[in-house]
């Protein structure tokens, strides 16, 4: 069991997915870097100064006692995050693309397919035609 368990493990599918998800984390954070630090000050400029990271509906204030310290914590909608989510998706989106897109590209080009000879019924039609003859 040990040993299918390696071969398992050492396959090319399983160690390219294992890549695959180590970089996905890797680009991930630094789109969402991108985003946050880069493209939503920009948004937030174009957008009369908004930051959408502070943007909220708050359903329920917090309660601070008389001492200063809160008791009961906001709660709240935070819907700012959420686009910013959505724009983290559409970037990756859009990046995953033009990998792909650049992949194609590069990738090499299937060979053409041989081309098909006569069909059956071509064949006994040669052979019929010349048995006529």
């Amino acid at each position: 069991m040990l040993k299918e368990f390696k071969d398992f493990i050492m396959t090319g599918n399983v160690v390219e997915f294992a890549v695959a998800v180590i970089m996905a984390g890797a680009i991930g954070g630094v789109v969402k870097g991108f985003v946050n630090n880069m493209v939503m000050p920009i948004v937030g400029h174009f957008a009369g100064g908004v930051d959408f990271k502070d943007k909220k509906i708050i359903l329920d204030e917090a309660v601070v006692d008389a001492a200063g310290k809160i008791t009961s914590p906001e709660n709240a909608i935070t819907y700012g995050i959420w686009i910013n989510a959505i724009i983290n998706l559409l970037i990756v989106g859009f990046i995953m693309f033009l990998i792909v897109k650049a992949y194609n590209k590069v990738k090499k080009p299937e060979a053409p397919a041989a081309p098909a000879g006569p069909s059956d019924n071509d064949l006994l039609k040669e052979i019929r035609d010349a048995l006529k003859k």
